[in-house]
C-alpha cells in the first residue's frame, strides 16, 4: 500500500519559534545519520505515537520537555494527511489529535487546539489499508488475539527500532509482549493473503447458515414426529368425523392415504358444519335454545350499550353540581365588594379601618363587575336542563326493564338445558365438531408443510445447498496451502537477499515460522533457531533480509494493507559500538569508531542492499535508516538520500528551544 512519511514536524512550546520540519524522500533508502544522544532513536517513536500508538514511547525529559505537539505528513493514494498528537504531559498518552487533509498539506506554524482523536485517527488508518470489518472467529466470541485486523497491528513490519533490529529472540515489532505476539500470530495469514477478506466473509457467512441450519433441522425432526404420529392416528381421525356427523357411510373401500386426507381436507373446507351438526331429529326445544341463544346475545349487547350512557350521564351531572357548588363558593367569596360599594353614604366612616369612605376606585368597580359576571354565570348554570332529567329516568327505566329481559331470557334457557337431553346431546356434539375441525386443520397445515414442496423443508434443502458449497468453497481455498506457497516466496526472497548480507551461512535457506515468530535457518544436519546462532552481524542480517523479503512480498500482492514503509534504528550499531569513556574536552554525543573496513564493508552491503530493493520497488518502497554512520560510510552506495546529519550542535531539538 502507497504510504510513505514526506515530514516529520515538531512544534515547540516556546511562543514565536517556527515548527522544526525534517522533510523525506519518497521512494528512496532516507537517512539520517549522528552522534549519539542527538534524538536518532526517537523518531520511531515519534512516528508510531503519531499513528495511534495506544502509549507514548517518546523520550522524556529533553525531547517532550520541549515540544508541545508532535507530527507526520503522510502520503496516500487519497493525497498527504497530517497527523499530529499532542505531548502527553503527565499521562501515558493523550487522545488529542490534529488532522489535516488536502492534496498538498501545508503545515501550520502552530496548533491552537485539537480537532481529532486517536480512535477517529486509528479509524481513517484501518480504512485507508482497506482492512476487513470481519474478525477472525467467524461469528464466535471475539477475544483481543481474535479481532479485526488493525493498522496498529502492521507496525510489526514496519519498524525495527534499536532493541529489535539485530535481537537474537525477537524478530518483529513489540512482539516481545503476549498480547502482540498472539494477535501477529492471528493476523498473519491475513496479511499474506492465505485468508483474504471474501473467504473470512464466505466464513462468517458459513458459521451463520451453519447455526440457522441446525435449528431449521430440529424444528423439521420435530414437525416430522408429530406428523408421522398424525399419519399412524388417520384412522382414528376419519372415525371420529363419522361419529361426529361430518362424514356419511359408507365409505369407499379400499381407500388410499391420499383418499383419507382428501375427505379430511374437505370437511376443513365445508362451511355448513353447523346446519349438518343440527339437521336431524331437531326438537322445538332445540329450535327455541338456538333462538334464545341469539336474543339472549342481542339483549346483552343493547343492555351493556344502555349501561354505558346511564354511567356517561351520572358522570355529566355529577361534573355540573360540582361546578356549579365551586361558582357559589367563589360568589360568596367576592360579596365584600358589594358590601363596601352600598356603605357609601357621605362621611360614614369605614367599618374596617375608620377612615371615610370615597367613591369607589377602579380596583373596587373590577371586583363589583366581576361579581356580577359570576352571579349572571352561576344562575344560567343553576338548573340542568329538565329535559336531562327526563333523558336520565328512561336510560335507566330502559336498562332495568332490559336486564329483567336477559335474566327473563336466561331463566328460560336454563329449563330447555334441564329438561332437554336431546339439547345438551346436540350442544356438546356441536362443540365437540367445532374443535376436532379445528385441531383438524391444524393438523393438516404441518402435515402440508412437510410435504416435497413444503416451505420448512425447502428452506432447509436450500440451507444444506449453500452449506456445502460454501464449505467447498472454503476447502478449495485451502488455507494452509496459501499459507505455506505464500511463505515459501517469503523465504526465497530473503534467500536471494542473504548472499549479498555479512551472513556466516549465505547459501542455507531460512524459514519463517509463524508460530514461533522468527526464523529457522536450514542446514544439512539441522535446523536452528534464529536464536541459537551466534554474531550480532549474523542477527542483524537475517533481520534486514525477513523484514525487507516480507515487504517485497507484499509490493507483489495486488493488494496489500502492510504500508510500504521501513523504518530501521542503528543497524551499524553491531559494527561500531560506543566509546566506553568520553576523553576530557569531547561532548558526551561522540561517533563510534569507524576503522575496521570489513565492519564498513558490510555496514555497505546492508545499505546496498536497501537501495537495491528500492530501486527494484519502481519507488513503492520508502526505507528510513537511522544511524550513527556517517556517510563516508555510505556514501559510495549512489541513490541514497541524506536527510540530515545530526553532529556539532545540530540535533532533532533545535538548542534553541531549551534556552530558558
Amino acid at each position: 500500500m502507497q504510504f510513505q512519511i514526506k515530514e516529520l514536524v515538531l512544534w515547540p512550546r516556546r511562543t514565536g519559534v517556527s515548527p522544526r520540519r525534517i522533510p523525506f524522500a519518497p521512494g528512496k533508502v532516507n537517512i539520517i545519520t549522528g552522534a549519539s544522544r542527538t534524538g536518532k532513536s526517537a523518531v520511531t517513536p515519534i512516528i508510531d505515537y503519531c499513528l495511534g500508538a495506544r502509549t507514548c514511547g517518546i523520550p522524556v525529559q529533553t525531547i517532550r520537555d520541549a515540544c508541545a505537539w508532535f507530527g507526520v505528513v503522510i502520503t496516500t493514494p487519497q493525497g498527504e494527511k497530517l497527523f499530529a498528537r499532542r505531548e502527553p504531559g503527565d499521562q501515558r498518552a493523550t487522545d488529542d489529535m490534529f488532522l489535516l487533509e488536502a492534496p498538498t498539506v501545508q503545515v501550520p506554524e502552530h496548533i491552537a487546539m485539537k480537532n481529532a482523536n486517536a480512535d477517529q485517527v486509528r479509524r481513517m488508518l484501518d480504512e485507508l489499508c482497506g482492512l476487513t470489518n470481519l474478525d477472525f472467529t467467524a461469528g464466535g466470541i471475539s477475544s483481543g488475539f481474535s479481532a479485526r485486523p488493525s493498522f496498529r497491528d502492521l507496525g510489526a513490519f514496519v519498524f525495527q527500532p534499536q532493541n529489535i533490529v539485530a535481537n537474537p529472540d525477537i524478530l518483529f515489532y513489540k512482539a516481545d509482549t503476549q498480547e502482540h505476539r498472539e494477535k501477529l500470530r492471528t493476523i498473519f495469514p491475513y496479511v499474506l493473503n492465505a485468508i483474504t477478506p471474501d473467504l473470512l466473509a464466505k466464513e462468517h457467512e458459513l458459521q451463520q447458515l451453519e447455526r440457522e441450519l441446525r435449528r431449521k433441522e430440529r424444528e423439521l425432526k420435530d414437525a416430522q414426529e408429530v406428523s408421522a404420529q398424525w399419519v399412524a392416528e388417520i384412522q382414528s381421525k376419519i372415525s371420529e368425523a363419522l361419529e361426529l356427523g361430518l362424514l356419511q357411510s359408507p365409505l369407499p373401500d379400499p381407500m388410499t392415504l391420499d383418499d383419507r386426507l382428501d375427505l379430511l381436507r374437505g370437511i376443513v373446507k365445508r362451511t355448513d358444519l353447523t346446519l349438518q351438526v343440527t339437521s336431524t331429529t331437531i326438537s322445538g326445544a332445540l329450535n327455541e335454545l338456538m333462538a334464545l341463544e341469539k336474543e339472549e346475545s342481542e339483549v346483552s349487547r343493547e343492555l351493556g350499550d344502555l349501561r354505558r350512557r346511564l354511567s356517561e350521564m351520572k358522570r355529566l351531572r355529577e361534573s355540573a353540581s360540582n361546578y356549579h357548588e365551586a361558582l357559589h363558593i367563589q360568589r360568596d367569596r367576592m360579596k365584600v365588594s358589594d358590601w363596601l360599594s352600598a356603605q357609601h353614604t357621605g362621611d360614614v366612616a369605614c367599618p374596617v379601618c375608620g377612615g371615610n369612605l370615597e367613591e369607589p376606585g377602579e380596583k373596587l368597580n373590577q371586583l363589583v363587575g366581576a361579581l356580577k359576571e359570576l352571579e349572571k354565570e352561576a344562575g344560567v348554570t343553576e338548573q340542568i336542563p329538565a329535559a336531562f332529567d327526563k333523558e336520565f329516568q328512561r336510560v335507566q327505566t330502559s336498562a332495568r326493564e332490559t336486564a329483567e329481559k336477559l335474566n327473563a331470557i336466561q331463566i328460560r334457557k336454563q329449563a330447555l338445558e334441564r329438561t332437554s337431553a336431546e339439547v345438551r346431546e346436540r350442544q356438546f356434539k356441536a362443540n365437540s365438531a367445532s374443535r376436532f375441525v379445528g385441531s383438524l386443520e391444524n393438523a393438516l397445515q404441518i402435515y402440508e408443510r412437510l410435504g416435497q414442496d413444503s416451505t420448512l423443508v425447502g428452506h432447509v434443502n436450500q440451507l444444506r445447498e449453500r452449506v456445502t458449497a460454501l464449505r467447498r468453497e472454503i476447502n478449495a481455498a485451502n488455507v494452509e496451502d496459501r499459507k505455506r506457497l505464500a511463505l515459501a516466496r517469503v523465504n526465497a526472497n530473503a534467500g536471494k537477499l542473504l548472499p549479498r548480507l555479512d551472513v556466516e551461512r549465505p547459501d542455507d535457506p531460512v524459514s519463517l515460522s509463524i508460530q514461533d515468530l522468527t526464523l529457522q535457518v536450514i542446514g544439512a544436519q539441522r535446523k536452528d533457531y534464529l536464536w541459537e546462532i551466534g554474531s550480532g552481524s549474523n542477527w542483524l542480517s537475517y533481520h534486514l533480509a525477513v523484514l525487507i523479503g516480507l515487504q517485497q512480498f507484499f509490493l507483489a500482492l495486488k493488494h496489500s494493507p502492510v504500508p510500504g514503509l521501513l523504518v530501521f534504528d542503528q543497524p551499524s550499531q553491531v559494527y561500531f559500538p560506543k566509546r566506553l569513556a568520553v576523553r576530557p574536552g569531547e561532548e558526551e554525543e561522540t561517533d563510534p569508531q569507524f576503522t575496521d573496513d570489513e565492519d564498513v564493508a558490510a555496514v555497505q552491503k546492508a545499505f546496498r542492499v536497501m537501495n537495491e530493493v528500492v530501486i527494484e520497488s519502481k519507488s513503492r518502497l520508502q526505507i528510513i535508516v537511522l544511524d550513527h554512520a556517517p556517510q563516508s560510510v555510505w556514501g559510495s552506495v549512489t541513490g541514497m538520500h541524506l536527510v540530515e546529519e545530526w553532529r556539532n550542535g545540530r540535533k532533532l531539538v533545535p538548542v534553541e528551544w531549551l534556552e530558558i
